[in-house]
């Protein structure tokens, strides 16, 4: 099984209550930290504006380049569900790495702290929630429902298996775990 997330991109105001969510359950200070970003895109002139937002967390990849990258292997997908963890105590630390995770992600999801020996953070899917039973704490936090997670097989079926959103760009070789409604320009 591997999850993943859907994202409708027509649905999407930008609220950042998805960002907030986050950063609340996972106890993050206010600051440049953050799991899940989200990204601005306007496009034309007046009277054909576009705007549109788009999310991102972790894409818990089918093919992780950050895992290989990792010179101490603290990150790894768990075989069960394919959610991408990091080993914080295994970390060697933003100085001590060169940050090789954060260079071969496509994505940048993974971070690092501002302060010396920062360990590398990134979305973990809430697994402490997924284990549960509950579905991650931006999805729930999603006032308008532009967010959904789970399998991506349940997703595909569900939303259908579009790769391509505005200001993203799937990779073929990491296979990023998401499906998506996209906004398009007019």
């Amino acid at each position: 099984m591997q999850i993943g997330f859907y994202f409708d991109q027509t649905r999407c105001t930008g609220c950042g209550a998805c960002q907030v969510a986050c950063k609340d359950w996972h106890d993050i200070d206010a600051g440049p930290e953050k799991w899940m970003r989200l990204a601005y895109t306007e496009k034309g002139k007046f009277p054909d504006v576009f705007v549109g937002y788009l999310v991102s967390p972790c894409w818990h990849c089918k093919d992780p380049v950050c895992m290989p990258a990792c010179p101490v292997k603290a990150i790894s997908k768990r075989d069960k569900d394919g959610i991408v963890l990091v080993d914080e105590n295994a970390c060697l630390g933003n100085q001590a790495c060169d940050v090789k995770c954060l260079k071969a992600c496509p994505y940048d999801a993974p971070q690092f702290g501002e302060t010396a020996g920062a360990k590398m953070i990134k979305c973990n899917f809430c697994v402490d929630r997924w284990e549960q039973g509950k579905l991650p704490s931006c999805v729930e936090a999603c006032p308008t429902r532009a967010l959904d997670a789970g399998e991506l097989d349940d997703l595909t079926a569900k939303y259908g298996s579009c790769t391509h959103a505005e200001g993203f760009k799937y990779s073929e070789r990491v296979m990023p775990s998401v499906t998506f409604k996209p906004k398009i320009p007019k």
